[in-house]
């Protein structure tokens, strides 16, 4: 090989090595979308149905969360007591008193409830009923 063959060899692989470059730049930031995208549709990865709702749709994420972390901790067999418990504790620390929660795989519910304080879905099959009642000190 000649010094020229040599030069144009040495340009060659410098062109390669800045595609390569570039290529992988641009196959992470594909995977980082996809990642993100997925990261914004995780409710609806969750299995998650809503069956009434009455809540910003924040509440409604956090409680879709804390359900399934719960579900997912619980090896094995539902315990419904313990997942009702949870998101009641969850949403009374975050916001306030008078949250009740019913959960199980099946019941009938009637209740009253706080303006935007009502949320009824379910994950797989294991349905949950949360809302928030007011409240009032007695009068003596």
């Amino acid at each position: 090989m000649n010094k020229q063959e040599i030069k144009n060899q040495a340009k060659w692989m410098e062109g390669a090595e800045l595609e390569l470059e570039r290529r992988s730049k641009f196959l992470s930031g594909l995977i980082e979308k996809k990642k993100a995208k997925e990261h914004q549709e995780q409710p609806s990865k969750l299995s998650v149905r809503v069956r009434a709702a009455d809540m910003p749709i924040v509440l409604q994420d956090r409680a879709f969360r804390c359900a399934r972390d719960q579900l997912d901790s619980m090896p094995g067999k539902l315990d419904s007591k313990r997942l009702a418990l949870a998101l009641k504790k969850e949403f009374d620390a975050a916001y306030g008193p008078a949250w009740h929660c019913i959960v199980g795989t099946s019941f009938g519910s009637y209740v009253t409830h706080s303006t935007g304080g009502f949320l009824y879905f379910s994950i797989d099959k294991v349905y949950i009923l949360l809302f928030r009642t007011v409240v009032e000190p007695l009068d003596r």
